[in-house]
């Protein structure tokens, strides 16, 4: 994989049987992945060198399938024998390779050459962008906001308005055609602005973040959850898969558990996997000590940790260097009560979705502008304030191109560490009664 990481595949290589005026055997390989069968197979056509590709709705330059069964796949509706079905009948309507003449053979078996050295990630991106010319094939800041409704059109419109990313693509996932927010952003469509159904048009986004949250028909707390966990597992692999390097932000309730799934949904490094966590609070936090209770020199250490809701705690990462233990006692008194005063004026205030939006919005432009900024974001914090579970909560993080770059130290305060293990302990009870 393009991020360094190599896994076993199973690969079935062949032919499928398509009628296009004639009878004609197409030859295609598909890669079963490890998370098979919740993840779809990886479609490529696999031409010969007397073959060209006709890249067209379904297939990219590079043979890359692409289809609406890919797309939606639902263990354990889909199937590959369901899959080869349909890919039979789209390439009936749209036959996905022509033959070549023997000049054009020669050129062609150069080529393949050079897709190989593409898929297999051996090219660099300078390359890419001469052979393509066009903007998105070279260095390029793509966005993708999976989910239509309104935290992800507020998202969209706060990551537009924000100027840093060159294209933002709206991934709606809705059934039927565009409609309320989604038909309104067509209509007066934004520059730079894309909405779409189809996977593929997140291809190669730098951050993906995720909006979605599905009710359905649950009764209880935990079936919420494990309806937004059955489906992320029909969303993470196709976003993985499409963007191999991606930063994936997790918007999606409840923040901690949705960014533990989407970590070992996609296998990405924990470093490229981030929830929004307390962002939101921890800049409302410190714009409250800085300019309601004029407390400017301590807001700038003072943050919003541990796990979103009622359970979040305010810490502090700056040193104590004051000169004896009784001016310690004052300064840490003092602190107390301004975190207490601004906590409860944080108590009144509600996170709606364009305020996400806004967070959302300045994560990403950290994230694309390598501004390596500190935010408190849901990260793993196992190892963390002696955490031994897999669950991720609000730290401060530094960000950068690749997601966090490092963990801020945080002043040692066994108040807080008590509150973070409470809170580790109870996320990590409810992620063991999940089905992934």
């Amino acid at each position: 994989f393009k991020d360094g990481s190599q896994k076993d595949l199973l690969n079935f290589s062949g032919t499928i049987p398509v009628k296009y005026g004639n009878s004609y055997n197409i030859p295609i390989q598909l890669w079963i992945l490890d998370s098979h069968p919740f993840a779809p197979p990886i479609c490529f056509l696999k031409p010969t060198v007397n073959m060209g590709i006709s890249v067209g709705k379904h297939v990219d330059a590079h043979g890359r399938i692409y289809l609406p069964y890919l797309q939606n796949w639902s263990h354990p509706k889909s199937t590959v024998i369901g899959l080869i079905k349909e890919m039979i009948a789209k390439f009936e309507e749209e036959l996905p390779l022509y033959s070549l003449s023997s000049s054009d053979a020669a050129r062609r078996s150069e080529l393949l050459s050079y897709i190989a050295k593409i898929t297999e990630g051996e090219t660099d991106m300078k390359s890419k962008s001469k052979t393509g010319g066009g903007k998105n094939e070279g260095c390029f800041n793509k966005i993708t906001v999976v989910g239509a409704g309104d935290l992800g059109i507020a998202c969209v419109l706060a990551i537009a308005a924000k100027g840093t990313a060159d294209k933002v693509v709206l991934l709606d996932l809705s059934e039927g055609a565009a409609k309320g927010g989604t038909m309104d952003l067509e209509i007066f469509a934004l520059p730079n602005v894309e909405i779409s159904k189809d996977f593929s048009a997140s291809a190669d986004s730098k951050v993906v973040v995720l909006t979605v949250n599905n009710l359905g028909n649950a009764q209880t707390y935990l079936d919420v959850i494990q309806s937004n966990v059955d489906l992320f597992r029909g969303i993470i692999p196709a976003i993985s898969h499409h963007s191999q390097n991606a930063v994936l932000l997790v918007a999606s309730h409840p923040v901690e558990v949705m960014t533990y799934v989407s970590w070992k949904l996609s296998a990405f490094p924990k470093t490229r996997v981030i929830g929004v966590g307390a962002n939101l609070d921890t800049e409302r936090f410190q714009y409250i000590m800085t300019n309601l209770l004029k407390a400017q020199v301590l807001a700038k250490d003072a943050w919003i940790i541990g796990e979103q809701g009622e359970d979040k705690v305010p810490s502090w990462t700056r040193c104590n260097s004051v000169a004896n233990q009784t001016e310690a006692m004052a300064d840490c008194n003092s602190r107390e009560k301004v975190a207490n005063r601004a906590m409860e004026v944080l108590k009144g205030r509600g996170q709606r979705s364009w305020s996400v939006g806004l967070s959302v919005a300045d994560l990403t432009d950290s994230i694309l502008k390598d501004k390596r900024k500190v935010h408190s974001v849901s990260t793993l914090a196992k190892g963390c304030c002696n955490i031994n579970s897999e669950v991720f909560l609000s730290l401060p993080c530094i960000l950068g191109t690749n997601g966090v770059i490092e963990m801020v130290k945080l002043e040692e305060d066994p108040l807080v560490q008590e509150k973070l293990q409470s809170s580790a302990g109870s996320i990590h009870d409810l992620q063991q009664q999940l089905k992934l």
